[in-house]
């Protein structure tokens, strides 16, 4: 008997049986002599003495079941996994959830067992501690290594004009972005009048502010 079976209780995670192409629940048969891929019949199947190609009912075989228990001698490997499912579907937490989908067991009996065997339990504490390090390896920021002094071309230079005018040393150009952008504003009066005409002059120059004010926000936001 092959207690090393597939856990899932969702039979669509198995492939079919080979004799009738139905879903196989467990316990079920794998052939020992066949394979890979694995040969596998469902009890109706191999009671019958389903044959195919290469395989004959004479072979070697073992019985896959997670009818036995793993963390708990009342709790089956099946019954471990279905737990383990009813959690991320549920969420931790919804203890009532999880027993009703579980069938099996009592909110209780649910809470206490993951809480004991997969929160409290050092093998596992201790294992997940090493694969959050881990990551946290991979992505923890490190320095750029100083490699070479930035080039600092002399201004009007070859190089500078290659380089559109920035300078690497200071990580800045020569020249802004649309360096005259304010002198569009130089020339803007504000006069306090009642009149229509004046008002909407200065709702036009207003906009026409707040234009310019986004386009220099726009550049600094993007870095230039």
């Amino acid at each position: 008997m092959d207690r090393l079976g597939s856990f899932s209780s969702d039979p669509s995670d198995k492939p079919p049986c080979r004799g009738c192409s139905s879903y196989l629940m467990e316990p079920y048969i794998k052939c020992a002599e066949c394979g890979p891929p694995p040969f596998l019949l469902c009890l109706q199947c191999f009671t019958r003495g389903f044959e195919y190609k290469k395989h004959q009912s004479d072979h070697t075989y073992e019985i896959m079941t997670s009818d036995f228990p793993v963390l708990d001698p009342s709790w089956t490997a099946q019954e471990e996994m279905a737990l383990l499912e009813a959690v991320m579907d549920c969420g931790f937490g919804n203890w009532q959830d999880v027993a009703n989908q579980m069938c099996t067991k009592t909110k209780e009996e649910c809470e206490k067992h993951y809480m004991k065997h997969f929160i409290n339990n050092p093998l596992f504490a201790s294992t997940l501690l090493n694969l959050k390090q881990a990551e946290e390896a991979k992505t923890a920021d490190t320095a750029i290594p100083f490699h070479y002094d930035p080039p600092r071309p002399t201004f009007d230079s070859l190089l500078s004009r290659d380089m559109a005018g920035y300078m690497p040393a200071r990580a800045d150009f020569i020249e802004e972005f649309d360096n005259y952008a304010e002198w569009d504003l130089r020339d803007i009066d504000f006069v306090e009048d009642d009149s229509d005409i004046l008002h909407g002059n200065i709702l036009f120059q207003q906009m026409f502010l707040l234009i310019a004010n986004c386009g220099m926000t726009l550049c600094w936001g993007l870095g230039i």
